[in-house]
């Protein structure tokens, strides 16, 4: 018979979306993808395509508060 968990608790659920965008870093910064990268990248430069495939940093607090909020196991 299975156990059930303690009345009071429950498991923190993971918003997969966010967690298939944002990536942490051994040092422990938050990196996030680049959009624009599905359609219409025939008229862009190859230049700006590779920069697309680099991530960037996350920069506002505000929004690295709500990732870890969102991904509580992100890791």
């Amino acid at each position: 018979m299975p156990r059930k968990a303690p009345k009071g608790k429950y498991k923190l659920k993971t918003h997969k979306a966010t967690s298939k965008r944002f990536r942490l870093t051994g040092s422990g910064k938050l990196m996030r993808t680049k959009g624009g990268k599905s359609h219409f990248r025939r008229r862009t430069s190859k230049r700006v395509l590779s920069q697309l495939d680099n991530m960037q940093e996350v920069q506002g607090r505000g929004m690295i508060k709500r990732v870890k909020r969102l991904v509580p196991n992100l890791d």
